[in-house]
């Protein structure tokens, strides 16, 4: 099918699989960019097509300013795949801030009479869960301490003064989104969740990871891995071995 220049923004597939009878969409964590899912898309091609999110703001898209406000995201997002999401059973990944985009955007598509075969929420306590964050409000040093301590990006590129010049902006917008974010009272998925997260993760506990079962009336699992925030880059065959048995059950 064409794509749409809205579409082109938004979405980067890597290793286009075109006849495969399904396909992944991958959500970044905050800051993060489209090819951090790239290894993905190189383990998965062959039994899917991968297609990562492209937040405004950084790489490519770097001239642009990033929504500071993850329903205005979920909108757009939604606004430049509907389409595509129909063309083929569809599966959702997000991680960190990414799984709560993808949540929202599943949302829109369930109300717009659409469906998803599963949506893998990763990282992120579940959208009921609150707690009082303020990077979005620290110091440009402060935001860098955080990202540092997260493992969440290069450390060689944080001292880098023009590139981190180019990401902060985006950065900041995307702490203040998720970190503003609340969800609507009640709000559930038709389709299955497994939340997906790390044992010693400090921005999730279990409890709050298994809090994504109120927000599906389908099936619902939790899947501990060893690690922190990041586990899933220690623990990418396992996540991968996870994603691609959902995978080839719906194809």
């Amino acid at each position: 099918m064409a794509t749409s220049t809205e579409e082109s923004l938004w979405i980067r597939c890597f290793h286009p699989a075109p006849e495969s009878p399904g396909q992944l969409f991958c959500f970044p964590h905050a800051g993060g960019s489209a090819s951090f899912y790239f290894p993905v898309s190189a383990q998965l091609s062959s039994v899917t097509e991968v297609f990562s999110v492209q937040y405004p703001g950084r790489q490519d898209r770097r001239k642009e300013t990033s929504p500071d406000d993850i329903g205005v995201m979920a909108d757009r997002i939604y606004a430049a795949v509907r389409e595509q999401l129909r063309a083929r059973p569809t599966t959702f990944f997000g991680h960190s801030m990414g799984a709560v985009l993808a949540f929202e955007v599943a949302r829109r598509f369930e109300a717009d009479g659409g469906e998803i075969s599963r949506l893998f929420a990763s990282g992120r306590r579940a959208p009921s869960r609150h707690r009082d964050e303020d990077v979005h409000r620290r110091s440009d040093d402060g935001i860098v301490a955080e990202l540092k301590s997260m493992s969440g990006t290069n450390t060689a590129l944080l001292g880098d003064e023009e590139i981190l010049r180019m990401i902060l902006p985006a950065i900041r917008s995307d702490y203040r989104a998720i970190e503003t974010y609340r969800c609507e009272p009640g709000a559930t998925l038709r389709a299955p969740i497994s939340a997906l997260t790390g044992d010693s993760d400090p921005k999730t506990s279990l409890e709050e990871a298994g809090d994504w079962r109120g927000h599906t009336t389908g099936a619902f699992d939790l899947k501990v891995f060893p690690g922190g925030h990041f586990y899933l880059s220690a623990q990418a065959p396992s996540v991968l071995a996870a994603l691609r048995e959902h995978l080839t059950s719906v194809s």
